[in-house]
């Protein structure tokens, strides 16, 4: 079996994810060749590179993809933008991790909702088949895009146990709270600042709280194609609250075992998710969770996480001070046994089993 994956974007957050861990998991079982940026790709794997460093969502990748990929069995995507005219593949997987800009079109501009109603589109009309990470997601590409059930695969994404751990490390946690300046208590958040994260709805929880908790939010603050600028607004214009918010900017994946151990619980508020890996990295780590019941959130998160409406500010409250005086070892074994559920090695056996299953 020759298997080609775009690996461009194994640096982004989410789907980068899934890239690497499918890279780490890959033992030379059969022929593997990957696109992307050499000096992104340091696995020490037997896999052949093929540079390329084209961005996303543009007109070059359309023309250059198509000229990279070469002959083989499986070309798999792992995001939506697909090559659009014609590969030397066998056969085509896509992974479409959710259809957010054709749920919540408002928050997309004509452009977004243009190309990704289009190549989405064909994504899944062109591909042999079609994974995603949820249920929940599967219900929703097939209520936009009306694919048929038997050509949709839902695998779960992982956690990676070795790095997301309990950590008992005193120095180490110490360490790591002086080089972000951490507060002793906190409230974690981690992820991008985009509106559809709701960061706003639990900033104003944060101020109906009081206490002397802090909300410590890790990821970058800036550069989003679809930022949240009233964010920070209305962080700013509150100058008695403003002190209680930390950015971290980026953390690197090293250290943010020590953040979720660290802090007193993590919040995941988002209105839409096609999965939600950081609630269960939190898990792993012995952290309360906190989270928003829309989505796929319950479902990753079973019952090892506290839910709220993620529109309503005084449950949003509410919940989290129900968390922070309740019973933290239930929540902590309930979370730990939670993340087990779910591992990378798990989600690489059934990914190349639909690679195999489709050539057979």
């Amino acid at each position: 079996m020759k298997v080609c994956v775009d690996a461009r974007m194994v640096l982004n957050s989410g789907i980068g994810t899934v890239i690497q861990n499918f890279l780490i998991n890959y033992s030379g079982e059969f022929e593997l060749s990957v696109i992307g940026n050499p000096d992104d790709l340091d696995y020490k794997k037997n896999y052949q590179i093929i540079p390329s460093s084209t961005k996303i969502y543009s007109i070059k990748e359309q023309t250059e993809l198509p000229r990279l990929i070469p002959k083989c069995d499986i070309f798999w995507s792992p995001h939506y933008n697909v090559p659009l005219l014609p590969i030397k593949a066998r056969k085509r997987v896509v992974t479409i991790h959710d259809v957010f800009h054709l749920a919540y079109r408002s928050e997309a501009s004509i452009a977004q909702r243009i190309y990704s109603s289009v190549v989405m589109n064909q994504a899944v009309n062109r591909s042999d088949k079609v994974i995603t990470v949820s249920k929940f997601s599967e219900s929703e590409i097939r209520k936009y895009l009306n694919v048929k059930a038997n050509k949709i695969e839902v695998i779960y994404n992982g956690v990676d146990h070795n790095l997301f751990r309990i950590i008992n490390d005193n120095a180490g946690l110490t360490a790591i709270k002086k080089k972000y300046n951490l507060p002793d208590r906190f409230i974690l958040y981690v992820g991008n600042v985009k509106p559809h994260k709701n960061l706003r709805n639990v900033i104003e929880a944060m101020k109906k709280l009081g206490g002397d908790h802090r909300l410590v939010i890790v990821g970058k603050k800036h550069g989003f194609i679809t930022g949240d600028p009233l964010l920070f607004q209305q962080i700013e214009q509150d100058k008695s609250f403003a002190g209680r918010v930390i950015f971290t900017d980026f953390v690197p994946n090293e250290d943010l075992p020590y953040l979720y151990n660290l802090a007193s619980l993590f919040v995941f508020p988002s209105f839409y998710e096609g999965f939600g890996l950081p609630p269960l990295e939190a898990m792993a780590c012995g952290c309360t969770v906190v989270a928003s019941n829309a989505a796929s959130i319950p479902e990753v998160c079973g019952d090892a996480a506290t839910y709220f409406d993620p529109f309503n500010v005084n449950e949003i409250a509410s919940k989290i001070s129900e968390a922070l005086s309740g019973n933290r070892e239930e929540q902590k074994r309930k979370g730990v046994e939670r993340a087990a559920m779910f591992s990378w090695s798990d989600f690489y056996k059934k990914q190349t089993q639909v690679f195999k299953t489709l050539l057979s």
